[in-house]
């Protein structure tokens, strides 16, 4: 007999579950994954992917790296020209554009 646990304790064959619980909480753990995790990143990745399909010339836009400029230029090759003030202009993957400002904002600033 052991000092801490009982003869009864330590004899006593460990408990076992339904096998069809198991496979119930496995379920419901991977819907909620799929609801909280999966589903809202899917529906992000949709928005920014038609606000990348919607860039137009002339649209003032906000890159992640936090330039604000006019769109100039839409190559098919995915990359944007962006106009900083009437001299300066960059080339940015058009990936890196985190939203379409309203017109009118680059004045504002």
């Amino acid at each position: 007999m052991s000092l801490f646990i009982s003869d009864a304790v330590a004899t006593a064959a460990p408990a076992q579950g339904s096998p069809y619980f198991t496979v119930l909480m496995l379920v419901v753990f991977g819907l909620i994954f799929y609801f909280m995790i999966l589903r809202p990143q899917q529906k992000r990745a949709k928005e920014h992917k038609k606000l990348m399909d919607s860039i137009t010339k002339g649209d003032e836009v906000l890159t992640t790296g936090g330039l604000v400029g006019r769109v100039t230029k839409v190559a098919e090759t995915g990359y944007v020209s962006i106009a900083l003030n009437e001299t300066t202009e960059v080339v940015v993957k058009r990936d890196f554009v985190a939203a379409v400002l309203p017109k009118g904002s680059m004045k504002a600033l």
